[in-house]
């Protein structure tokens, strides 16, 4: 069997060690592998290399992603699909893996509804996916934020200062949850809730009264009512680009005006993505990696690898894209146990 890999979407550490499960797996059942670039737009384009086990055979240490990867939509348009099948037809793959998030994953549930041999393998540090446990990039990404909260933690203290940490997270707050959760954050911001300033000036003006300073942690995603911040652009699965919204900025400065105490905030923004994957990143990537290529040789095509529990199942891409998941009440509950 011919395969075919991707990595689509935003890039996070364990792509890697997701890419090398694949080609090791493939390799070992006698098959071949080789890597579309740059995502979905490698298969528009036709544009591939050749993987074979020598050349990942460190990949599980990296952060990033060897086939490189974009947020290309390719069944935006009916031309888009007909490429993609063209594409694959004429190089004669007979098996896709496709490794991304919610949009990744979307294209190729449209590719199997075209007929195509596709199965995927769920990655994005939102942690959002449906269907899995924990998708890897997570782990590594929620940590990058915890150390940067512990080292704003000094600074605040020395400064008696109101610091705000904003971190990645559209519509989900799974990274800002486990960096407040895990750093001690006086207040986390998660898009799941509402936005309750008074509340967050209650918290800040307790932690200050108690020691000197507070923290807070803003996913990028909330609302801030009439202020909400810029929007950028779209991308190709008409999300709203967050860059300019700076809603870390916003918060620092409400909670100057309404405490008087010196404020500032830091957005760690695209250093969550790199670097190396954490231990728990590196084992789930490649455990799910395998694990498509084990549904691929069994015919279970328009199947997702996903962990439940211990084990890495696979499910169908309906069941992995139903609904994506969001922090749900005993998490916040949990969450909001350690506010002061």
């Amino acid at each position: 069997m011919k395969f075919g890999v991707l990595t689509g979407g935003g890039d996070c550490p364990g792509l890697n060690a997701a890419v090398r499960a694949v080609v090791f797996r493939a390799h070992r059942g006698g098959h071949r592998t080789i890597g579309f670039l740059d995502g979905w737009k490698g298969v528009l384009e036709g544009q591939t290399r050749d993987l074979v086990p020598e050349d990942l055979a460190d990949g599980i240490l990296r952060g990033g992603t060897v086939l490189g990867t974009t947020r290309t939509n390719p069944f935006k348009t009916p031309e888009g699909s007909a490429r993609v099948t063209d594409t694959l037809h004429r190089l004669g793959v007979e098996a896709l893996v496709a490794i991304g998030g919610d949009d990744t994953l979307s294209a190729a549930q449209a590719l199997h509804r075209l007929g195509g041999k596709v199965v995927g393998v769920p990655k994005t540090m939102d942690n959002d996916v449906g269907a899995t446990d924990w998708t890897f990039g997570f782990d590594s990404a929620a940590s990058v934020s915890m150390d940067a909260l512990g080292r704003l933690r000094d600074t605040a203290a020395s400064h008696h200062r109101a610091l705000v940490l904003e971190v990645m997270g559209r519509n989900a707050g799974w990274v800002a949850l486990a960096t407040g959760l895990a750093g001690a954050a006086d207040a986390t911001l998660i898009p799941e809730e509402p936005f309750d300033e008074d509340a967050l000036m209650g918290h800040v003006k307790k932690a200050i009264a108690d020691r000197g300073f507070a923290l807070v942690v803003a996913s990028e995603g909330i609302e801030l009512g009439p202020r909400k911040g810029t929007a950028g652009n779209q991308d190709d699965f008409d999300h709203e680009l967050l860059k300019e919204r700076r809603v870390g900025e916003e918060v620092a400065r409400r909670i100057e005006a309404a405490t008087g105490v010196e404020s500032r905030s830091a957005a760690i923004g695209h250093i969550q993505r790199g670097g190396s994957p954490t231990l728990f990143d590196r084992i789930l990537a490649t455990r799910l990696g395998a694990k498509a290529v084990d549904l691929a040789v069994e015919g279970k095509f328009g199947q997702v690898a996903v962990l439940r529990g211990s084990e890495v199942v696979g499910v169908p891409f309906a069941e992995a894209l139903r609904t994506p998941k969001t922090v749900p009440a005993d998490w916040r509950d949990l969450l909001h146990t350690f506010e002061p």
